[in-house]
């Protein structure tokens, strides 16, 4: 899973999508990319937080998050 953040998701979707040298190493590696979550901030600081935290998560923690399960998510 790549987690990251930017103040453009739609420019930041057509830089992955190209595999050109803005593109995630992840990305590049695995040439393959589906946007299946996406959150807004009002601020660089607050997205950067909440970047830090998911990456931290459990993929089993991120994937509940993905479907919505917030039971799951609590439980994790």
């Amino acid at each position: 899973m790549y987690i990251g953040q930017t103040n453009s998701l739609e420019k930041r979707i057509k830089q992955q999508d190209s595999l050109g040298s803005k593109a995630a190493k992840f990305i590049k590696d695995n040439q393959k990319f589906d946007l299946v979550y996406s959150e807004q901030f009002p601020t660089r600081i607050e997205a950067m937080r909440r970047e830090k935290q998911l990456k931290g998560w459990t993929r089993a923690k991120k994937e509940a998050l993905i479907r919505g399960d917030l039971g799951l998510l609590k439980q994790l």
